[in-house]
């Protein structure tokens, strides 16, 4: 992971070797490799299935033209990517608290991610701000659930609310701390609002240039150096109106960007602006030549293009009705969605909905979503349509997560839950824990330095969180606290919610790829490896600063 190499292979190898070395058997060693790789695909299936849901709620959205719709309304608080990186983080953090993040991601996934990306947000930065709100600032403190604070409480024998108030404090320093980093880190990458830059991300484009051609969003034209320019003086029409030139610069075009719309080249009419055309520098046919600088067009000009070059009107513009109508219908139905579950937290009119079932009632309403849209798109090929869109989702899924599942298993092989299945040791066989007898074998070179306790119990709730569950490790890092404590003068109750960051923001999704981190990579359609690397820090310095700062206030 350091050197940014993939680590499938490596993985691969240390289950084979770590099933062979502890049962002493070649062929359940080889055995191991497939077992590993089929019990994290079983435990990590419901994230793929999620992702898949709502990738084809996408692409239904998309073919009725409703996903651009919908986006507009957002435009009024993400007026740029710095403003829709903060609101982002904000509406992930307030649903995750009261539900936790696998129910809060798909919603932002479907909703606010196409709208930030829209602003100029770049899927990177998306990614990382759902991460770090969701599965970070929200679930390490489980405030409002009291999960995670229970489990520490319990195990270091103090009570729930007390290690539920300082863990609050540590989620929203280690938070608001990594928030900041991760907005500087990306802020250079930032773009002016253009609805060209959600198409190319739609389509699966990135942002950064590549040696070789990319895949097109328009079928036949390599997009990576297609640039939209004025046409030339002759192009243009009687009225005035300048012509915008689509010039194709990729491989086997003309030798160089003065070749005119020749070979390779596409001139559509620009859109009437009420006035003269101007042509000064840079102009792209927008009066006085006040041209965008970077080659970047306009939403009119890209719009024009797109039109042109797709054969004639954009997704939706044959049914504006029935368009309109989903761009309203798919927010309001999540809206309703939020709402049903605030009723069941605060209210006993309806049952309470968290964890779990959350997800699979919003995977539920996904899927009738779809049906629906896909109903009013074309209802004669709709069974066909929607099984294409599901066929889709689920290819987008195991492409995009796919090779998380063989890093994953050699993981789950250190869980005593998962270690006796993947090595075959049988039913009455008591399976290793080799992950937490390594971390148990620690407790005894921590000294008893106050500050050195804090940041050793940190650590180990760090490791125990490696093998993907954010809470397995609490009872752990829970009794550390109640033994250390006492001797180390540090409140046990403290120490308990110092572990329950390292657990949670290390495990619940944010450092480590094989875990929850994959729904929100895979919603921003960026690779998962990239964006723990960004993560890593900002939540590391975050966490450090957090574990200070909660042993001078307390």
């Amino acid at each position: 992971m350091i050197a940014r190499k993939n680590v499938v292979i490596p993985a691969i190898a240390a289950t084979f070797l770590t099933a062979w070395t502890y049962t002493g058997s070649f062929v359940k060693g080889l055995e191991s490799i497939f077992n590993a790789s089929l019990t994290s695909a079983s435990e990590l299936f419901n994230i793929f299935l999620i992702i898949a849901l709502v990738t084809a709620l996408l692409g239904a959205l998309r073919a009725l033209g409703a996903d651009r719709r919908m986006v507009e309304p957002f435009r009024l608080v993400m007026r740029s990517g710095h403003s829709a990186y903060w609101v982002l983080a904000f509406v992930t953090y307030a649903i995750s608290l009261f539900f936790w993040p696998t129910p809060a991601v798909p919603l932002m996934g479907a909703i606010l991610l196409p709208a930030a990306i829209a602003a100029g947000l770049p899927p990177i930065a998306a990614a990382l701000a759902i991460a770090v709100a969701g599965q970070g600032m929200a679930l390490s403190s489980d405030y409002v659930i009291q999960v995670a604070p229970g489990l520490s409480a319990k195990a270091a024998n103090v009570g729930t609310d007390a290690v539920a108030g300082k863990a609050m404090v540590l989620s929203l320093i280690t938070g608001g701390v990594a928030l900041f980093l991760g907005y500087l880190m990306t802020r250079s990458q930032y773009r002016r609002p253009d609805a060209l830059l959600l198409e190319r991300w739609e389509a699966g484009e990135t942002e950064a240039a590549a040696p070789a051609t990319r895949r097109s969003l328009i079928p036949g034209l390599p997009l990576r150096r297609r640039i939209l320019q004025p046409a030339p003086a002759a192009a243009t029409t009687a009225e005035g109106d300048g012509a915008v030139t689509v010039l194709d610069h990729g491989p086997g075009a003309g030798a160089g960007a003065d070749a005119g719309a020749g070979a390779g080249s596409v001139t559509v009419p620009a859109q009437r602006t009420g006035g003269p055309s101007g042509t000064g520098s840079g102009g792209a046919g927008r009066p006085g030549g006040a041209g965008r600088s970077g080659g970047e067009p306009s939403d009119a000009m890209a719009a024009a293009a797109l039109r042109s070059l797709n054969g004639g009107d954009l997704p939706g513009d044959d049914c504006p009705k029935r368009s309109k109508a989903f761009a309203a219908i798919i927010p309001l139905a999540l809206v309703g969605l939020v709402g049903y579950m605030l009723l069941g937290k605060f209210t006993d009119a309806v049952p309470e909905v968290v964890g779990g079932d959350a997800a699979a009632l919003v995977g539920g309403v996904t899927v009738a979503l779809l049906l629906a849209a896909a109903v009013a798109r074309d209802a004669g090929h709709a069974l066909q349509a929607c099984a294409d869109h599901i066929v889709d989702g689920l290819v987008f899924a195991v492409r995009a997560m796919g090779v998380v599942i063989p890093i994953a298993g050699f993981f789950f092989i250190g869980n005593a839950d998962f270690a006796g299945k993947i090595m075959s040791l049988g039913d009455g066989a008591k399976a290793p824990g080799f992950l937490f007898e390594a971390v148990s074998h620690l407790e005894g070179a921590i000294p008893d330095s106050r500050y050195v306790v804090g940041f050793g119990v940190l650590i180990i709730g760090m490791i125990t969180g490696l093998d993907g569950s954010g809470f397995a490790g609490l009872p752990l890092t829970g009794s550390l606290a109640g033994t250390l404590g006492p001797t180390s003068g540090v409140d046990p109750a403290l120490l308990a919610a110092i572990g329950q960051m390292g657990c949670v923001w290390s495990g619940g999704g944010v450092l480590i790829a094989w875990s929850s981190l994959l729904a929100v990579a895979g919603f921003a359609r960026v690779p998962v490896m990239d964006l723990v690397r960004r993560s890593f820090l900002p939540v590391v310095v975050g966490l450090a600063v957090a574990t200070v700062a909660g042993l001078i206030i307390y």
